[in-house]
């Protein structure tokens, strides 16, 4: 499915104008992104919890070449699904 199918379809399962439906997936979406960028977990229960992880710092090795290079800790997000969305899927 992509955005636009999404909105079409919150648009019609909410009885609200496309346009509505748009401004409430980017402001859902926007708002997700800087809850993340802030650190911060978002839990939505039985559906699942998006938060930040901490990947550490590396050696890694170069695939063509084979020289080690040092790759860096970054934050990554990720999301955990819910048992709800879970058992619902199954």
């Amino acid at each position: 499915m992509t955005k636009l199918e999404l909105i079409d379809r919150v648009a019609k399962e909410a009885k609200i104008p496309r346009a509505a439906a748009e401004r409430a997936l980017n402001s859902l979406t926007g708002t997700i992104v800087e809850a993340l960028k802030a650190g911060d977990k978002i839990s939505l229960p039985g559906f699942g919890t998006f938060l930040i992880s901490n990947r550490a710092a590396r050696k890694g090795r170069n695939p063509r070449t084979g020289q080690e290079i040092d790759i860096p800790a970054v934050r990554i997000p990720k999301f955990k699904v819910g048992k709800g969305l879970k058992d619902a899927v199954r």
